[in-house]
């Protein structure tokens, strides 16, 4: 499973971030995740306009947190 993981910081208070992840839960390869990963973040600030991304990544999802 990939995860895109990325960081969204409230705008008024840019010192404010979390840490979130999207997942895809199809065999993607990470090059396909780079691809997706700028309109799936369009899709995430524009359902949350309070916030604005700071940085991203695509990274395998360890199994351990898989079956979590």
């Amino acid at each position: 499973m990939i995860e895109l993981a990325f960081v969204a910081c409230l705008s008024a208070a840019p010192a404010a971030c979390e840490k979130r992840s999207l997942y895809y839960a199809d065999d993607l390869s990470p090059t396909a995740c780079v691809l997706r990963a700028q309109p799936e973040l369009a899709k995430w600030i524009f359902d949350h306009p309070r916030y604005h991304v700071a940085s991203w990544s695509c990274r395998f999802r360890p199994a351990s947190e898989q079956d979590a």
